[in-house]
């Protein structure tokens, strides 16, 4: 601070000013931090409710509403959810707190007859900072269980101490981050986990079952902590993974039920699950989906946000509200063809295999500029596709006129001409597909898993399975072994900078030299 004294008038007042600013600036800054303490502590308890919740429902009496079965996968829900949440309410503690640590229960030993791998965390110089010699005096050991494909192995972390004589300086290397820190599992493990849990479907339960078999006892609990823990540690990702596809000019979408177990009452109701890709010929391929409660088109507009692009979809009135505020629609032949031939099939009409052989041609000549760059598509589509369509409408617009009115052949001709605008929007632009297929193809693996998981038991692990699946199957189309994928991920994310989880998205993936 200047000597006032020795300040002119104008010298003072610009100094005032200055002050002010500085004023005005730290009580922004006070108000800011009073705002996101007052959110993170209305988070905490947010998550303590929930916590608690579930707590007492994992050991409320047990209906007799659904069989055991169901009741075993239930529990693996709430103490994967109930882990999530811990693990979130750690994230959000004080780093200075000082309160008792939870305690865990203790650890079994891993069998004997697994291998062993040692893995050795030595000092990177055995000579004290006082320029004295380190002395060998002992190391810790700790065991993690790691998984290879096909088998299970035990990895021994050696972690040697070193000590200064002359200063009495104690060195020891700290093991590395872990996703589950001080847990049991390797990465490789809880990659294989969350492999057979989403990808193939295989509930925990059976995979206990499957460890127990080779000798390993892992309660389907434990299983349920780990995924819970890694679903929370990778959201980040597959926040990330929404945000790029938000960049991309063209996406497919579509919804699909999944049953969804309320606790409170142990009976299901229909949530959905929704699915949001880039098209299949994108250099990046990206799918992320998005579990809500309902079929609302408020639970669209949720991940859409201002996303102001080409939506292939199909009629459904949920994405309406998207058509005002900037979004094109793109149509799907695929469904208009279908109704077609339902309607053949089922021989209510004569005149149906008419439009499924126009359809065809427009398809055969999909198949064959599929290689194509987009403006040589688009070239070819007005060249051979455009009249083609041209006299699809004409015979819809004819045969419209011609049969019974309300009849079935004339609701599905109405269901063409109602949506022509969209359904020939491809016509123009090489980078839109015929049809919404891709994306339909990215709901299957839900429809697999929805028989072997029966329901799912929240919203919270309904969004926790869409993020892990979002990661698996985005791992699958842009070409990549998902358990690689997965392990490297789990290895790195807990020193990744935040700035730079881009990094970690499968198209962006590189193997770490590790």
């Amino acid at each position: 601070m200047p000597n006032l004294h020795q300040l002119s008038a104008d010298q003072l007042r610009t100094l005032a000013a200055q002050l002010l600013v500085q004023v005005e600036e730290k009580d922004q800054r006070i108000a800011a931090n009073a705002k996101a303490i007052q959110q993170k502590e209305l988070k905490i308890d947010q998550l303590t409710y929930e916590l608690a919740y579930l707590r007492r429902l994992k050991f409320s009496h047990k209906s007799e509403q659904i069989s055991a079965l169901q009741m075993t996968l239930l529990d693996e829900v709430t103490d994967a959810d109930i882990a999530a949440i811990e693990s979130e309410l750690e994230s959000l503690k004080d780093k200075t707190d000082t309160a008792q640590p939870k305690k865990k229960p203790k650890r079994q030993p891993l069998p004997e007859n697994l291998p062993r791998l040692e893995i050795r965390h030595d000092p990177e110089s055995t000579t004290c900072s006082c320029g004295c010699q380190l002395r060998h005096i002992g190391e810790d050991v700790s065991e993690k269980l790691d998984y290879l494909p096909g088998s299970s192995q035990v990895e021994r972390h050696i972690r040697s101490k070193w000590a200064c004589d002359a200063c009495e300086t104690l060195v020891q290397k700290p093991m590395p981050p872990q996703i589950i820190d001080k847990g049991l599992p390797t990465s490789g493990l809880l990659a294989h986990l969350l492999i057979a849990k989403y990808a193939d479907h295989l509930p925990l339960y059976r995979q206990a079952q499957i460890f127990e078999r080779a000798g390993v006892k892992l309660p389907s609990s434990t299983l349920a902590e780990w995924v819970g823990v890694c679903g929370v540690q990778l959201e980040p990702v597959a926040q990330a993974l929404k945000d790029f596809l938000l960049t991309q000019p063209v996406l497919h979408a579509d919804e699909t039920p999944v049953p969804m177990l309320k606790p409170g009452n142990k009976k299901t109701h229909k949530a959905y699950l929704w699915a949001y890709t880039n098209p299949a010929n994108a250099q990046h391929k990206a799918v992320y989906y998005h579990f809500s409660e309902g079929r609302n088109g408020k639970f669209a507009r949720e991940v859409l946000q201002d996303w102001k692009g080409l939506l292939v979809c199909d009629d459904y009135s949920g994405y309406k509200a998207s058509f005002k505020q900037g979004v094109s629609e793109v149509g799907c032949m695929a469904h208009a063809r279908r109704k077609f031939v339902e309607l053949h099939e089922s021989g209510k009409s004569t005149i149906a295999i008419q439009a499924i052989e126009l359809m065809g041609q427009l398809y055969a000549i999909e198949k064959e500029i599929q290689p194509l760059a987009p403006e040589e598509r688009q070239t070819i589509r007005q060249q051979k596709s455009k009249p083609i369509m041209d006299l699809l409408l004409k015979w819809l617009q004819v045969h419209r006129e011609k049969v019974p009115k309300g009849g079935a052949t004339e609701k599905v001709i109405h269901y063409s001409l109602k949506r022509w605008d969209a359904l020939s929007r491809y016509l123009g632009d090489g980078r839109l597909p015929i049809d919404n297929n891709w994306v339909e193809n990215q709901i299957r693996p839900w429809a697999l898993g929805r028989k072997n998981w029966l329901f799912a038991g929240s919203l919270r692990s309904g969004q926790r399975a869409a993020n892990i699946m979002s990661l698996i199957q985005s791992a699958k189309n842009n070409g990549l072994d998902p358990y690689a994928y997965l392990k490297d991920v789990l290895e790195r994310l807990p020193t990744h900078k935040a700035s730079q989880i881009d990094q970690l998205l499968p198209h962006n993936w590189q193997p770490s030299n590790r």
